[in-house]
């Protein structure tokens, strides 16, 4: 990894900096992770139930473990220098195709087993281009080359799981037994992912570049926020529908809902909580990385989802000539519309516990709030429980830009001085590229 040696006409892998932040190729390598969702949310969206919701559960679990394995990598190696996009782009193909068999993942046993295999031979692609170039980056470390192999019968049991999650229910004559069996199967997968990172520690991992640990997990909440919009148009059976005020207020009420979530996290608890691991240094920030970001980010991506899910289904109800705007919202979508938001905030709460070692007010007030309103929602017609959670959520973030002004006011400065400090340090290097004039001759624009 030590310098640039060619490897074919490709380079070789090159290392992190403490400084480095995201490249375009990740970005683009995160389109995939946009498709699951996408297909998460509709597969879910299409037959609300318990054990559908359980079954997306699992599924989002399983992806987001492949999205850690992913991120730890990328604290490593560069994704987009030399011959790593090559591996990188199998990956996506895997992982592409694990998102396309995702809908055949929780058939009934009794039918065709090519989705659930599917799905397990793309996780086994998937996690080998992850673990072949991690074990490449960390040839030189005998440390984290232990550190590696402790992981790995994580690895071999979540393969071993998953295929059998695919193979054995078909073999069993009971249909009930046999889904008892799968999604017993598919729950031992999460629970051995999950704890595996509690179980092997700190010891040995690093964070090499907090910047990029932080921009890399922010990037991928705002994708999930970017479903929720996708969810407004798409499933709220929007398009192709001859325009209505009604349809129109309900799909900017939901936006605006979704910017008040992007606001609750990216205004001041994300900003001072990418500072404080910055600042956290050894296990403690392995430990911080660990918990707050590839932990809790999961459920609040959960929260999201739920929300885009209850949203698209009131939105549907508002476009259906045989419901409308006065009729009230039956079923799950009240239900998953506040328990996303309640969600989504509880756990928001909990990463800046994490993190800032300190507990908001106002989001405890919110969630309280959130919680009281959700049976006044199932009361009201369906613009009106949109409206309900709007103003909720919009209270939110009003009253936090009031009550917290001082710290924004301090965290911005901080920010902001940060940033053009980097800038002019860019700047600089940058004027080796051209001829810089003298400060006494004029300029021409």
């Amino acid at each position: 990894m030590g310098g640039f040696r060619r490897r074919g006409q490709l380079g070789p892998a090159v290392p992190i900096a403490p400084g480095a932040r995201v490249d375009k190729f990740e970005v683009f390598f995160d389109l995939v992770f946009v498709f699951s969702f996408f297909i998460i949310t509709r597969e879910t969206a299409a037959n609300i139930s318990g054990r559908q919701l359980l079954h997306a559960g699992l599924v989002l679990a399983v992806l987001w473990w492949i999205w850690v394995v992913h991120s730890l990598v990328a604290t490593r190696v560069r994704l987009g220098e030399g011959y790593v996009p090559v591996l990188m782009v199998i990956a996506m193909a895997a992982l592409f195709a694990f998102a396309l068999a995702l809908p055949q993942a929780f058939i009934e046993p009794k039918g065709s087993v090519a989705g659930p295999v599917l799905v397990a031979i793309s996780y086994v692609v998937v996690r080998a281009v992850h673990m072949i170039l991690y074990q490449h980056v960390v040839r030189d470390s005998p440390q984290e080359r232990r550190q590696l192999r402790r992981f790995a019968p994580e690895l071999v049991v979540s393969i071993v799981l998953l295929l059998a999650a695919a193979l054995i229910p078909p073999q069993i004559t009971d249909p009930d037994q046999a889904a008892m069996v799968r999604d017993g199967l598919w729950i031992t997968v999460v629970v051995v992912q999950y704890a595996t990172g509690f179980i092997i520690g700190t010891w040995g991992w690093g964070v090499t570049s907090a910047e990029h640990w932080t921009e890399r997990y922010d990037l991928i909440l705002i994708i999930a926020l970017g479903e929720s919009v996708i969810s407004t148009g798409v499933g709220g059976n929007l398009l192709g529908k001859p325009v209505t005020w009604p349809a129109v207020a309900a799909a900017t009420l939901g936006i605006v809902v979704t910017a008040a979530l992007w606001w609750a996290h990216f205004d001041f608890i994300g900003p001072a909580a990418r500072i404080a691991l910055h600042a956290a240094e050894g296990k403690p920030r392995v430990a911080m990385a660990r918990d707050a970001y590839a932990y809790c980010y999961l459920p609040m991506i959960a929260g999201v989802i739920l929300f885009s899910i209850g949203n698209e289904e009131i939105l549907r109800k508002i476009t259906d000539p045989a419901g409308g705007v006065a009729e009230r919202v039956g079923g799950p979508a009240v239900p998953m519309l506040f328990g996303g938001l309640i969600c989504y905030f509880a756990v928001n709460m909990l990463f800046q516990l994490r993190t800032l070692h300190t507990v908001s007010w106002t989001r405890v007030g919110v969630i309280v709030v959130l919680t009281v309103a959700l049976p006044i929602g199932q009361r009201l017609p369906t613009l009106g429980t949109l409206t309900l959670a709007t103003v909720i959520c919009v209270g939110l973030v009003a009253v936090e830009v009031l009550v917290m002004s001082g710290s924004r006011h301090a965290l911005r400065a901080a920010v902001f001085e940060e940033r053009t400090t980097h800038e002019a340090h860019e700047a600089a290097w940058r004027a080796r590229w051209h001829n810089v004039p003298e400060p006494d001759e004029p300029t021409t624009p």
